[in-house]
């Protein structure tokens, strides 16, 4: 090349102008244009020097043409997975001297795009004046988002609770404690007293059946207890006409699913002794008596408030002629934290978060006013689940929560299960992606007539949505599968709704949670105290991050505390076999008239 020529120019940066290629390789006088910008620079080309300069400029910004699209094809390969696309359509914007001067720079970049990313169907479209009218652009769509994105803050204001809502939270709850355990007929804590003086030792031996109903599954068990803990269950449906019948007909069915349950596993004419989790508000007068004082989730059985419920279940066992030895009832998160004590002795409180939400503790006797009795324990059963019936809680309930309050069969009641529990959180969810649709916020603004159906939400969407790793089209997935086109702003708005929704939840379990160890720290008059919670529930167990604030609400709030927190397994059915089986070391059980 140039042989014979002078080349030092050509050692000066820039003496080659990058129009100057783009003009030697376009045009069809390629060739004539090369000779004349050579001599400019004082060379004298031949026509092979001419061929050889328009060669290498064409290689030089094919290269770069090649080198964009791989660049390119990375990008739009990251998004087809992130939004788990099998193929993906999208437009390509593109301004720029290079890409406009040379014709052949389009094809390659579409061509080797395609190669690259066949997945994903790149249409390009060359932009005028894209930094004037883009800037402007972009302008209006920051107004419009900074205002989109004030209304979806103001909104979702009410449900996001500072740590003082919470500490206020927690104090009302220890309040509300301690009027509970003195009677007092304004509190909405029942602080009702189990008859569970002790938690297990250990040397508990037996086989046991144990029964456990709390929610639209109803499960039966039998419980062999030796130097570990054998279970063998059954789970049997309760239809809802069952649930909003006849108690006789509720009890009738239950002690079928018994009698199908020893007919499968040899137990036939066997009469075990009986633990019995009832999950519903109870006066418990002895271990094995306990009258029902209101139904919840969803459960409205006639004839059953105000009666004894061991009593229901024995005279069903009688009407079909069938033997039954009922040693105890307890509530489901009695079962939980005494499965969990069986492992861990430090565990003296339960709780549960599923279809609906409780907990209970270890209280000292002297503080228990409605036994009689100053020494040792009792296992105090709060009902939290009605926290704030009595309007304690009105201020952060929001507009939402009203709304699903008002669709419930026990309107005005159950309050503080109605902000927490599986049961009520994707139909608040329902209701806040309502508001936005009206608002203009969400979907467009288009009617959403599928969002007008009750329960349409599951509240197992939101642990769906929630779980980390997961891309937005799982989102979206969720909300075509609902007859709804949402657009990628749309699912990322609908997770942080399911978020802040989830997000309360866990903080308001975690400050009941924080005023019960701290109670428990000062009836005990130490300066720092570790205790083990049992928990148990769908929405604890199966929810990505609820037991993970749960516990950093509680760490917060409660300091002088070291909470563990263990997850139960098969705590209800085997607590009650537990429970039946301390009990079991006397002749007759534990009974206060």
């Amino acid at each position: 090349l140039f042989i014979g020529n002078d080349v030092t120019v050509l050692k000066t940066k820039d003496a080659l102008k990058t129009q100057q290629v783009l003009e030697i390789i376009n045009k069809e006088d390629g060739m004539i244009e090369a000779r004349r910008i050579l001599e400019a620079l004082g060379l004298q080309p031949s026509e092979q020097d001419c061929c050889r300069v328009q060669q290498i400029c064409r290689a030089v910004v094919s290269r770069a043409a090649a080198l964009c699209a791989a660049g390119l094809a990375a990008i739009l390969s990251y998004m087809c997975q992130t939004q788990e696309l099998e193929m993906m359509l999208v437009n390509v914007a593109v301004e720029g001297d290079l890409y406009r001067g040379y014709s052949r720079f389009k094809e390659i970049l579409q061509s080797v795009t395609g190669m690259l990313s066949p997945e994903c169907m790149a249409t390009f479209l060359p932009v005028v004046d894209g930094s004037g009218r883009g800037a402007a652009i972009v302008a209006a769509m920051a107004l419009r988002l900074v205002a989109k994105r004030q209304e979806v803050d103001e909104m979702l204001a009410p449900l996001r609770l500072s740590r003082t809502d919470l500490q206020r939270v927690q104090t009302l709850m220890r309040q509300e404690m301690e009027q509970g355990l003195k009677n007092n007929a304004n509190t909405s804590l029942r602080m009702l007293p189990t008859y569970v003086r002790n938690t297990p030792d250990g040397t508990e031996r037996g086989e046991f059946l144990a029964l456990d109903l709390g929610g639209t599954n109803f499960r039966v068990l039998v419980v062999r207890v030796a130097e570990d803990i054998r279970i063998t269950s059954e789970i049997y449906v309760i239809p809802p006409d069952i649930m909003q019948g006849t108690g006789e007909a509720l009890f009738d069915h239950i002690i079928d699913c018994i009698r199908d349950f020893q007919m499968k596993h040899d137990l036939k004419d066997q009469v075990l002794l009986l633990g019995f989790t009832f999950s519903f508000p109870c006066q418990q007068l002895g271990l094995n008596k306990a009258v029902l004082l209101s139904w919840t989730k969803g459960f409205n059985a006639s004839g059953c408030v105000g009666r004894d419920v061991v009593q229901l279940l024995q005279e069903a066992a009688q009407r079909q002629k069938f033997g039954l030895k009922v040693v105890a009832v307890i509530n489901d998160t009695v079962g939980t934290m005494m499965s969990c004590a069986y492992d861990d002795p430090k565990c003296e409180i339960g709780l549960i978060v599923g279809t609906g939400t409780n907990a209970c503790y270890m209280e000292e006797m002297r503080n228990v006013r409605s036994v009689e009795g100053e020494q040792g324990l009792m296992c105090i059963n709060m009902e939290w689940g009605a926290f704030g019936d009595n309007g304690c809680l009105d201020n952060i309930f929001t507009e939402f929560d009203l709304k699903v309050d008002k669709t419930t069969i026990n309107v005005g009641r159950q309050r503080f299960e109605k902000l927490i529990s599986g049961m009520y959180l994707g139909e608040i969810v329902r209701h806040i992606l309502l508001a936005m649709v009206d608002k203009q916020l969400l979907f467009c603004g288009k009617p959403c007539p599928q969002l007008q159906t009750r329960d349409i939400f599951k509240t197992e969407f939101l642990s769906t949505i929630e779980i980390d790793g997961l891309a937005l089209k799982q989102v979206q997935r969720i909300l075509q599968n609902l007859e709804l086109q949402p657009s990628f702003e749309d699912s990322a708005l609908v997770r942080e709704v399911c978020k802040t929704v989830s997000l309360r939840a866990a903080q308001l379990c975690g400050a009941g949670m924080a005023a019960v160890v701290e109670k428990m720290r000062d009836n005990r008059g130490l300066d720092h105290m570790a205790v083990t919670v049992g928990a148990d529930g769908t929405l604890y167990k199966r929810h990505p991050h609820f037991s993970q604030r749960l516990q950093e609400t509680v760490e917060d709030l409660a300091p002088k505390c070291t909470v563990r927190f263990l997850q139960s397994e098969d705590g209800s059915g085997k607590g009650a076999a537990l429970v039946a089986a301390v009990a079991s070391r006397s002749a007759e059980p534990e009974e206060q008239p």
